[in-house]
């Protein structure tokens, strides 16, 4: 497979310090989307400003930060993420302590704007950042980078409550002081990073919205922020609670989007696919926001509704996210801003109007207003549903045929692409050995046992590697290189033309996670008819484990042939034939 799944024998959290400055700006960012919820009443009582006027710091930094997106690409491939990133840190901090200076409402909007636009800069970036600074590929740097998601997302609204009862302006002041920290971090440990090969256009991200996948996944994302920004930004006001009762609302929120983001989605997707769990997790969510609209003013079924909401918000941020990301002809980062910029303008929206309907009519009625948004976006998906059944084969369909020449792009996602073949002839008819690689030292023990098993049985080994594509979160990057992934596959068709077994090598292209990736390898086993697949052990344990979608597992789970675990804890020893040896593991 690839270097970002079994076989890595690098810990996620045994990084260079320059990634855990990053990873702790990260932690940082995520806190700003709950942190103002606790004080939003707050503010509205010590600045006499009326909700309406309050929501617009959503508004001002939501608006912002999607019009900033659509330039984010275009500053980063001119002046290097590292200097794009120092950039946003920057921002955040100025604005961040200005707004929390403000002697009036309108101030802190002006300022949240500013804000926004730093924001854009760092989720631009932040992910590139890590992925370029870590250790052990993308599966190090992509665990990273979601704990710090999650972390960010559960403790903003706590920490905006535990500070907003000391003063409203205490979390504004809280996030400066920490992003200074991040900051300083971030200049002094990250190393100057290479410019992209070219400069990314500034209309490319528009440009992009005229591919019709793109631009109906983003619409969808419009309407269903709509709905998760109404409730995110307004629902604090009915339910009358202290900033520190409101944080810990928020953090029970919090939570469910941060397990269900990171776990729950991919076993979701793995079990339902992309196209049914989108479907029924936006139907569940419209049904929990219909009971917001109804019982708006009961706090006994508002609290709740509003903390079982974040199970729906987390699934929907990373299943479609990754279906913009499949379906997508563009390149990653250019999707990303493309569909950052038309969300964020459906969530930056949402709470303003909230106040505005609640003056024209009543308070039940931004809420009704939200469902019929989540139901437009489930409209939206049924006129591309082609689209969507695509994203979904994408990422579990069979590879039945390899192309006649290698293409002179990527290709489709989910392609074959040959490599080579090794110059030792197979016989007609001989067993298949797959092995799944990567470029760790595990993936040689990979070709090794591989080799050993070919050699006892007079087969042939197919080398398999995964090019699995960086995106966690709302963000994408660009993944490994076509030529890169060539690469890896060259040098294991090597190792076996040393020992003389007959080989050929293949790259399966943009698996769009660690799961997608498994699927892919056991699909392509089903399809040559391996006997056994030989894979290397993941050493990720704990909580790392849980957050990696296990290739492995969804090797087990739809592969029909053998699966051989190989240890990479005993570099350099063969596995007899049988499969079962102190090195390795039957699977």
């Amino acid at each position: 497979m690839s270097s970002t799944h079994a076989g890595s024998v690098a810990s996620p959290f045994r990084q260079p310090k320059a990634v855990f400055a990053v990873a702790f700006a990260c932690v940082v960012s995520f806190m700003g989307i709950g942190l103002v919820d606790p004080i939003l009443p707050a503010i509205s009582h010590e600045l006499h400003a009326s909700p309406s006027e309050v929501t617009l710091l959503f508004t001002s930094y939501l608006v912002v930060t999607a019009v900033a997106m659509l330039i984010t690409n275009w500053v980063s491939s001119r002046i290097g993420a590292k200097k794009t990133l120092i950039a946003g840190l920057i921002l955040i901090v100025v604005f961040s302590a200005a707004a929390g200076a403000s002697p009036s409402i309108n101030g802190i909007i002006g300022f949240r704007a500013g804000w926004g636009v730093g924001n854009a800069l760092f989720i631009a970036t932040s992910l590139a950042v890590i992925v370029a600074s870590a250790s052990g590929g993308f599966a190090g740097a992509i665990v990273l980078y979601e704990t710090a998601l999650g972390v960010g997302i559960a403790i903003g609204p706590l920490l905006g409550g535990t500070l907003g009862e000391i003063s409203w302006r205490g979390p504004f002041y809280g996030v400066a002081a920490l992003m200074a920290i991040a900051l300083i971090a971030t200049i002094v440990l990250v190393e100057p990073l290479p410019k992209p090969a070219h400069k990314t256009a500034l209309s490319a991200p528009l440009r992009a919205l005229k591919h019709r996948g793109l631009l109906t996944m983003s619409l969808t994302a419009l309407c269903y922020n709509w709905a998760f920004f109404t409730v995110l930004g307004y629902a604090p006001f009915p339910m009358n609670l202290s900033p520190i009762k409101l944080g810990l609302v928020f953090t029970g929120w919090g939570i469910f989007v941060a397990l269900f983001a990171v776990f729950g989605a991919p076993r979701l997707q793995a079990s339902l696919g992309i196209a049914k769990t989108m479907y029924a997790n936006l139907a569940a969510f419209a049904v929990v926001v219909l009971v917001i609209a109804i019982w708006t003013t009961d706090r006994a079924v508002l609290i709740p509704a509003v903390i079982i909401s974040g199970i729906f918000i987390g699934v929907n941020n990373t299943i479609t996210t990754q279906a913009v990301m499949t379906v997508s002809p563009v390149e990653k980062p250019v999707a990303s801003a493309a569909y950052g910029f038309v969300r964020f303008i459906g969530g930056g929206l949402a709470p303003y109007a909230a106040g505005r309907m609640v003056l024209a009519v009543n308070i039940h009625f931004p809420f009704y207003i939200a469902v019929g948004a989540i139901l437009l976006g489930i409209g939206i998906l049924t006129t591309a549903h082609g689209l969507l059944t695509r994203a979904e084969r994408i990422q579990a369909e069979q590879v039945t045929a390899s192309p006649a020449a290698e293409p002179a792009s990527p290709g489709p996602v989910g392609a074959l692409i040959p490599v080579d073949a090794n110059a030792e002839p197979a016989r007609p008819g001989a067993r298949v050995i797959l092995a799944a690689v990567d470029a760790s030292p595990a993936g040689a023990l990979v070709t090794e046992a591989a080799g050993v098993l070919a050699a006892d049985h007079g087969g042939v080994v197919h080398v398999v590697h995964t090019q699995e594509e960086a995106a966690a979160g709302d963000v994408a990057i660009d993944g490994e290189s076509l030529d890169a992934a060539r690469a890896v596959v060259r040098s294991h068709l090597d190792q076996l033309a040393a020992r003389h077994v007959p080989a050929e090598g293949h790259i399966l292209l943009h698996a769009a996670d660690h799961g997608a990736a498994g699927r892919m390898v056991a699909e392509y086993a089903n399809t040559v008819g391996a006997s056994t697949i030989v894979v290397g052990r993941a050493t990720h344990r704990g909580l790392p484990a849980l957050m990696d979608d296990s290739a492995t597992h969804e090797l087990s789970r739809l592969a029909r042939s053998d699966i051989m675990i190989v240890g990479p804890d005993a570099p350099g020893r063969l596995i007899a034939a049988d499969g079962y040896d102190t090195a390795a593991q039957a699977g």
